[in-house]
């Protein structure tokens, strides 16, 4: 079984977004930090981080989606 491109994309884009925010769950840990400030926190950390769009280009084989 494999993954189309795109699917592929958004998995290892959904990690990296994952693994972003549990480090900024540990940075935050012990602050005295309210819920508006840490979510936005999370907003910002996501926004700056490097997602490159990808192309869908028509393949011949069966993908899972």
């Amino acid at each position: 079984m494999s993954f189309c491109e795109h699917c592929e994309g958004q998995r290892f884009d959904r990690a990296r977004v994952l693994r972003a925010l549990r480090q900024l769950q540990r940075e935050l840990r012990g602050t005295d930090r309210t819920a508006a400030e840490a979510v936005s926190a999370a907003l910002h950390a996501v926004r700056t981080m490097d997602i490159p769009h990808l192309e869908i280009e028509d393949e011949a084989d069966e993908v899972v989606h």
